[in-house]
């Protein structure tokens, strides 16, 4: 199976385990961390272009998962993180890892925040080593094995 193959049935994966949790990923913790890890993977190669925001707009709106929270509020969260990437990135990224790790308390939560890093890093089908460096380090931020999510 081509690697492009493998990204998306690997995002299509992701997706539906999201849908299957929905009813209980409904937590602030859980919105902020999704919108941290959002703009994570959006700013992975220390910048974001309109076209990576746009997608991450697209997923909010469309999201069946982000439907428990209001679009707008998800949308001016994501802004704010990735304004503290764009800022300065290393210190950027700390700020939004500590955001992250705060949806470890809830295992399924924190899962679902690594899922969504993925479908968002598979998004333009291309899962590059920058994307999957950053959700590896969100891992280790939520005490959850990388391997666990083939990274």
């Amino acid at each position: 199976m081509a690697l492009w193959d493998r990204i998306k049935e690997s995002a299509s994966t992701m997706q539906t385990q999201l849908e299957a949790k929905k009813n209980d990923l409904k937590s602030g913790a859980f919105r902020d961390a999704s919108m941290a890890m959002c703009a994570l993977v959006s700013a992975a190669d220390g910048s974001i272009d309109p076209s990576e925001r746009q997608r991450v707009a697209t997923l909010i709106s469309t999201n069946d998962v982000l439907q428990n929270f209001p679009a707008d509020d998800l949308q001016r969260r994501f802004n704010a993180y990735v304004d503290k990437l764009t800022a300065d990135f290393a210190f950027g990224k700390v700020s939004v890892l500590q955001e992250i790790a705060k949806a470890k308390k809830k295992p399924a939560e924190a899962r679902a925040v690594i899922q969504i890093g993925i479908v968002i890093g598979g998004a333009d089908g291309d899962f590059d080593k920058s994307e999957q460096a950053v959700v590896r380090e969100a891992c280790f931020a939520l005490d959850l094995p990388p391997h666990e999510f083939d990274l």
